[in-house]
């Protein structure tokens, strides 16, 4: 079955960075859009940001703006969400979305933002 990995999460302090990454095995990656979600424990999942197949990064949740920025690399087939000036409530596990003929979900990387 093909699916998104996802990979880069971890435990950070506040104020700190992480990058994470999404590649998934599908032909004509470059035409596909692509979203980064999250979900915090006891709360619903949430889009932080979305990245057409025109690398036009957009959908910036309001409390990442500023602070998250995604893109992508076509020739490598990834998505990128690189995350600055973390805060504990950043804290979740974090998804990517492939769009393509359905929805591809990966099963997601864990951000924890604790001193």
């Amino acid at each position: 079955q093909i699916q998104p990995v996802e990979f880069g999460g971890g435990l950070v302090q506040p104020g700190g960075s992480l990058r994470l990454s999404c590649t998934i095995g599908l032909s004509l990656f470059s035409t596909l859009d692509a979203h980064w979600y999250r979900q915090a424990p006891g709360k619903e999942r949430e889009r932080v940001a979305t990245i057409r197949h025109t690398g036009e990064a957009t959908n910036y949740a309001d409390s990442v703006k500023g602070r998250f920025t995604i893109s992508r690399d076509d020739t490598a087939s990834k998505i990128y969400l690189q995350m600055d000036d973390l805060r504990p409530d950043d804290t979740g596990m974090y998804y990517c979305k492939i769009v393509g003929t359905r929805n591809y979900w990966g099963q997601g990387t864990q951000v924890t933002v604790s001193s």
